[in-house]
């Protein structure tokens, strides 16, 4: 240890040296008073932490991939690292410290040990993440948490639990950043100090040019590691903490590492974050207790599901509490939150994902918060949005986490995108139906009359229809050249005119609703007129002053969104998105592969989007196609486990099963549409609760005997609805409806009694047998393209790759049917299904092949 004089020769030249060096720390002198003047207690070790690996049904455990990501996201800090155990650590909005390694020294053991290469398990649930690391000598487990009721200044906690067979030097290594987010600007590097305030405790601090905001971090019982003295050359170590673990006394301890930022003014500095180090110190066990409860609470009054499918069930819930993750404070203290559109690891740069705020992404996320009962959330982000609109009514595209640091519009990303207007419209016409809540709406009724007036007229063709004049609608690049209206943002704008008009009925603008109302139904023969394409059968990708762009896309299946309307030439189209030349067999491309300009990688040409499957998947549903709506909703499950665990993640190769190594793992849309395409597709709810009206129109597996979706949401209050099948007809029953509550379906012949619809079935069903692909694999599933159905007959287009033979099944409701089967072998018949086989002859190429059954 240095020397007295030494440590004030140090201190002396610390304002000089330290802005030039990661670790050349200058140690506060110990005396006496150290303690009251630091305002730090000495910090205490805590006990073993509940155990996660087997706690519920939703836990996800799995071997750690160093190569694959993890997060654990709150209102105030996260944690985004590797499944190695690395990590960064933010503060919102700070990068506080990134790269922490741990290296083991043992006693009598002269080799030191790299404990990250020891990664063996990752286990995840809704509140928190473990990684354990295991060698002969040692267990470590690694327990990431971001609390829900953080403390100001905190954001983020990790827990390590030790056990060895020996004693051993546990080395914690990182760097220390300090930076603000993106577009913030911040020092190079922070200036780090070591403040001693006991014998057994110390913490460090790391400083900026600005006096104004510091951080601090500590580990109870923790030895600072290199302490390069003034007198060596600069160089950039790494901070440490250095723990000498006992196991006789140290077994069933656990070591916090604690991160606080405080934005007291110079001299205060140090005493502030001694205390807020030694409040979160007291308050560990209570944060993670208190994250436990919230995410087991939240998960159980939310809409979740009992089906055959336990896969689906996980997946489900687990989505719903990414979304929740995603809840950011917008400034510290203020307690607004809004939805971020999601966040990886930010490596070097200051930008974690796009771990700030969207507004379409958080608007197309809204219909699952809506369908989960999460109003909450819907009401906060509406309130967000609207506060930030601009004084032409227009909706924000994106607000970063340090927009209040910076000239923020003066940067051209606050209005970029021209979708999110009509799409607040959208998201609060669904909220109005699913919750019945017309106070809300009419409190807010200027801000939505505001971005209505923006939306009708912003209109550079004069066709119309709501264009690109302000801002991109979805694609930011294009060949050969940027659109000016596509048909995406036109099926938008008349979507937005009929949940306008809806809103204008619901708080007495009948006036308005009556123009609303025109409008859509103008828009709807205009894009008919303009966009459909008769030699292909398809519709334009857009609309460019008379000439449209032929591009065969996935855009146009937002038309069947909000359930209002379809477009009027749809069959082929909606084929033509189930086959391989858009479908993987993980999602959907937004072109197809025989476009001239598609490209697997890129973003807008060829990558696949979980985003787009969830919009194919509810547009097949409500078009008529469920066995591919089946398919892309259950490739959307798949992702639960496949990256970073629990989350889904933006966009993967639409060549090979791998997201793309900028990808976001865990993406705000993307966890919404595992939900949105189960409720409104699958079960086919649809909601009117102002009229008191639910509409059930489900198209349940085959193979599925029964299922239960609990915790409903209808207005005030929630119920939960069964669906039984028993021969040709499936019975939905209302558990616990309110009295008023009016059930109707709109599968033809359905029949209601009270709080029981009879909806009668097909004589023969087909299930299509959903398989997770291997990794890095290629295309190579079976595809759905067409499947027709009446009293006596059943039939199939499929498509397939040449010299391969696959299965599905074929579920018989009525006895003694004597199906007969052409272009297809029929199996024995199981507990009412068959195994179905069908050979595809040739080469590997993807062939279509008709099937039918007749009885």
């Amino acid at each position: 240890m240095p020397s007295s004089a030494d440590r004030s020769r140090v201190a002396s030249h610390s304002s000089r040296i330290l802005p030039l060096l990661f670790a050349c720390l200058s140690l506060a002198v110990v005396n006496p008073g150290a303690l009251a003047q630091a305002g730090l207690d000495s910090l205490s070790t805590l006990p073993p932490l509940p155990t996660t690996a087997s706690r519920d049904t939703l836990t996800i455990q799995q071997e750690a991939v160093p190569s694959k990501p993890f997060s654990v996201v709150g209102p105030r800090g996260a944690v985004l690292g590797q499944q190695d155990g690395s990590f960064e650590l933010w503060v919102f909005p700070y990068k506080v410290l990134s790269n922490l390694r741990i290296s083991a020294l043992m006693d009598q053991y002269p080799v030191s040990i790299d404990v990250n290469e020891h990664a063996a398990l990752i286990t995840s649930t809704p509140d928190s993440t473990v990684i354990t690391f295991s060698h002969a000598n040692f267990t470590i487990r690694e327990t990431i948490l971001a609390p829900k009721t953080a403390t100001e200044g905190s954001g983020a906690l990790v827990f390590f639990q030790i056990e060895a067979i020996r004693p051993t030097t546990f080395t914690f290594s990182f760097t220390p950043n300090m930076q603000a987010m993106w577009p913030a600007q911040s020092d190079d590097m922070p200036s780090p100090e070591w403040i001693i305030s006991s014998p057994s405790s110390g913490f460090y601090t790391l400083h900026l040019n600005s006096p104004d905001i510091a951080a601090a971090l500590a580990m109870p019982t923790a030895e600072p590691g290199i302490m390069q003295p003034y007198q060596e050359r600069a160089a950039s170590n790494p901070l440490q903490f250095v723990i000498h673990f006992d196991p006789a006394r140290d077994t069933d301890r656990v070591f916090p590492l604690l991160a606080v930022i405080s934005q007291q003014k110079d001299t205060s500095t140090k005493q502030a974050l001694g205390k807020e180090l030694s409040d979160l110190n007291h308050s560990c066990e209570s944060l993670f207790e208190q994250n436990r409860n919230y995410y087991r609470d939240l998960l159980s009054t939310e809409m979740h599901l009992e089906t055959p499918d336990k896969r689906l069930d996980v997946a489900f819930s687990r989505a719903e509490g990414s979304i929740d993750q995603l809840r950011v404070e917008t400034t510290p203290g203020h307690h607004e939150e809004a939805l971020t559109a999601g966040f990886l690891g930010s490596g070097a740069s200051v930008r974690p994902g796009f771990g700030w705020y969207f507004g379409r992404d958080a608007l197309w996320s809204t219909f699952a918060l809506n369908s989960s009962g999460n109003f909450q959330t819907t009401r906060q982000e509406v309130e967000f949005l609207l506060k930030r609109q601009s004084p032409e009514g227009k909706i924000v595209h994106e607000w970063a986490q340090t927009a209040d640091l910076v000239d923020w519009k003066s940067l051209p990303y606050e209005y970029a995108s021209a979708d999110a207007t009509p799409l607040l419209t959208m998201a609060m016409n669904d909220y109005l139906r699913v919750s019945g809540d017309k106070a809300f709406v009419q409190t807010h009724w200027d801000g939505l009359a505001r971005a209505w007036q923006f939306e009708i007229t912003h209109d550079a063709d004069g066709d119309g229809i709501y264009d690109n004049s302000e801002g991109s609608a979805w694609v930011e690049s294009w060949i050969p050249a940027m659109p000016k209206q596509e048909i995406y943002l036109a099926l938008l704008d008349e979507q937005a005119s009929i949940a306008f008009a809806d809103l204008a009925h619901a708080t007495g603008h009948s006036d308005m609703e009556a123009d609303a109302r025109r409008r859509a139904t103008k828009i709807a023969k205009t894009i008919e007129k303009e966009y459909y394409l008769a030699a292909s059968k398809d519709y334009a990708f857009s609309w460019n002053e008379g000439t449209p762009d032929k591009t065969s896309t996935i855009f146009p299946s937002v038309a069947w969104w909000d359930g209002s309307g379809q477009l009027a030439n749809q069959d082929p189209m909606v084929s033509r998105w189930a086959s391989a030349n858009f479908s993987t067999d993980w999602g959907t491309r937004p072109v197809s592969d025989l476009t001239s300009f598609y490209d697997s990688i890129s973003y807008h040409q060829g990558s696949v989007w979980p985003l787009f499957t969830g919009w194919a998947s509810v547009a097949e549903y409500r078009a008529g196609h469920p066995l591919s709506g089946y398919d892309h909703l259950m490739q959307n499950v798949d992702l639960t486990w496949i990256q970073d665990l629990g989350n889904v993640t933006e966009l993967l190769s639409g060549q090979f099963f791998q997201p793309l190594g900028r990808s976001t793992a865990h993406q705000l849309w993307s966890s919404a549409m595992v939900i949105s395409p189960v409720v409104r597709g699958l079960f086919g709810l649809e909601w009117n609760a102002p009229e008191n009206t639910l509409s059930v129109t489900p198209h349940l597996p085959a193979n599925w005997q029964s299922a239960t979706i609990k915790a409903v949401p209808f207005g005030t209050t929630h119920l939960d609805l069964s669906f039984t099948r028993t021969g040709t007809q499936l019975t939905v029953a209302a558990l616990q409806a309110p009295a008023a509550l009016h059930l109707i379906s709109k599968t033809p012949g359905a029949r209601v009694e009270g709080s029981v619809i009879h909806i009668p079935l097909p004589p023969v069903e087909v299930a299509i047998i959903h398989q997770q692909p291997e990794v890095g694999a290629h295309t190579r599933q079976l595809k759905v393209l067409s499947e027709q159905s009446d009293a006596h007959h059943c039939s199939l287009t499929l498509e397939g790759r040449g010299g391969t033979t696959y299965t599905f099944l074929l579920r018989e409701n009525a006895p003694d049917l004597h199906v007969h089967a052409d272009g297809a072998d029929l199996g024995a018949i199981d507990h009412g299904l068959r195994v179905v086989s069908v050979a595809f002859p040739g080469d590997t190429a993807y062939k279509e092949k008709s099937v039918s059954f007749s009885w």
